[in-house]
């Protein structure tokens, strides 16, 4: 509890930080179930910076537990120690992991079966689908901004406007509807604290620090190889600055507020 009074909303009892252990006599298979659960858990689920993600023994503070919508879970079994565990990161919740050494129980047996296994490994790839779902929608509400915003332009150059002028209005026009599609679609179900206005001017704030790292990879490609196309380096551009303005969009503007 110390943790928690010290501020963690999430605190485990780890047997895979230093000072934790696990029983020795454990066998192959027991060690394997319990580090392949880990392994499974971090890296296809996405809980990279939790080392022991299977633990049973935790503490949690409940106004976490409140802000978590247990239904979309979709679990019931051992698996849903993982799927809590990644809707709490998700939500921006302190995790914390103290030591602990593992013992064995000393009356009755695990309950751990074959579907146990089968229904963990499928909800950790369940959850990677969502999270990939969330970006895949990011990346098409983009694609659409590129299209709205090429269209604006085109139609004030026919309209007899300067181009100097008439690409930052395509450019913020382009970043409003891109906000309002994220907004309402692909982070819609996030609960957040700001009001819209305050979201959009966040959003704004982020797409202007993407361009700059867009502009930034586009002049030092340019450089390093100068006999390329400059749409290649353009391009080549383009990918930080998507992954930048994600993962500022998902984990500060549209991030979820804390109760």
């Amino acid at each position: 509890m110390s943790e928690i009074d010290a501020g963690a909303d999430f605190v485990i009892g780890s047997r895979y930080v230093k000072g934790g252990s696990i029983p020795e006599n454990w066998g192959f298979i027991r060690r394997l179930i319990s580090l392949g659960g880990n392994i499974v858990a971090r890296f296809v689920a996405g809980i990279y910076r939790v080392r022991d993600c299977t633990a049973g023994f935790r503490a949690i503070r409940t106004s976490v537990l409140r802000d978590i919508d247990l239904s979309r879970l979709r679990v019931q079994g051992y698996a849903f120690q993982v799927a809590l565990l990644h809707a709490a990161v998700t939500d921006g919740a302190k995790v914390v992991e103290v030591p602990v050494d593992f013992v064995d129980r000393t009356q009755g047996m695990s309950k751990l079966g074959l579907s146990d296994i089968i229904e963990f490994v499928e909800n950790a790839w369940w959850i990677r689908f969502q999270s990939s779902r969330i970006f895949i929608k990011f990346a098409i509400v983009g694609a659409t901004g590129v299209v709205v915003n090429l269209g604006i332009f085109t139609l004030l150059l026919e309209m007899g406007m300067n181009k100097f002028l008439a690409s930052p209005i395509a450019i913020e026009i382009s970043i409003v509807t891109n906000f309002l599609f994220n907004n309402y679609w692909t982070f819609r179900w996030r609960k957040t604290k700001d009001r819209i206005r305050i979201k959009g001017l966040k959003f704004n704030a982020v797409s202007l620090a993407s361009l700059g790292v867009s502009y930034a990879t586009f002049v030092a490609f340019s450089a390093a190889f100068p006999a390329l196309p400059p749409q290649v380096a353009q391009l080549v551009g383009i990918i930080p600055a998507t992954l930048v303005n994600y993962f500022l969009n998902s984990y500060w503007t549209f991030k979820h507020a804390e109760v």
